[in-house]
C-alpha cells in the first residue's frame, strides 16, 4: 500500500479497520468477546466478570474501549448492564482468530518434533 492510499479518500475507511483491531488487541477483550459470542442473548456485566474473571474496573475499561469502536453495543435496565456483539460477523471472527491460533500452535508443535531428528551435536 503507498502512502498516497493513506492519504485519499480512503483512509477513513482504513482507519476504522484499524480501530477494530485495536479494539481487539487485548486479551481481556478478546475474552469478553468470546463469553457474548456464546450467549444466547444480551449478557449482563454480573455474567462476564463471573466468565472472565476480570476485575471489575478493568472491564468496565475494556466495554468501554470495545463500545467505543462499535465492536459491542450495551444497555442498562434498572441496576443491570446487558452487552451483546455490535454485529454477529464479529463471531466469525472469532472462530477465524482461533483456527488460526490452532494452525499456528500445530505447525510449531510440528517444527518442534523436528528437532528430535536432527543429528546429534558434541558437547565439549
Amino acid at each position: 500500500m503507498t502512502d498516497s492510499v493513506l492519504q485519499g479518500p480512503e483512509r477513513p475507511l482504513y482507519e476504522i479497520k484499524a480501530n477494530l483491531f485495536k479494539a481487539l488487541a487485548h486479551p481481556a477483550r478478546i475474552r469478553v468477546l468470546e463469553i457474548l459470542s456464546v450467549g444466547d442473548g444480551p449478557t449482563p456485566v454480573s455474567e462476564i466478570l463471573t466468565a472472565s474473571d476480570i476485575e471489575p474496573t478493568l472491564l468496565s475499561q475494556h466495554l468501554a474501549v470495545l463500545k467505543r469502536h462499535r465492536v459491542v453495543s450495551g444497555y442498562r435496565v434498572g441496576n443491570a448492564v446487558y452487552y451483546t456483539l455490535a454485529h454477529p460477523k464479529i463471531a466469525e471472527l472469532l472462530v477465524i482468530a482461533r483456527m488460526f491460533l490452532a494452525d499456528t500452535l500445530t505447525a510449531q508443535r510440528d517444527q518442534l518434533e523436528a528437532v528430535g531428528s536432527l543429528p546429534p551435536i558434541g558437547t565439549s
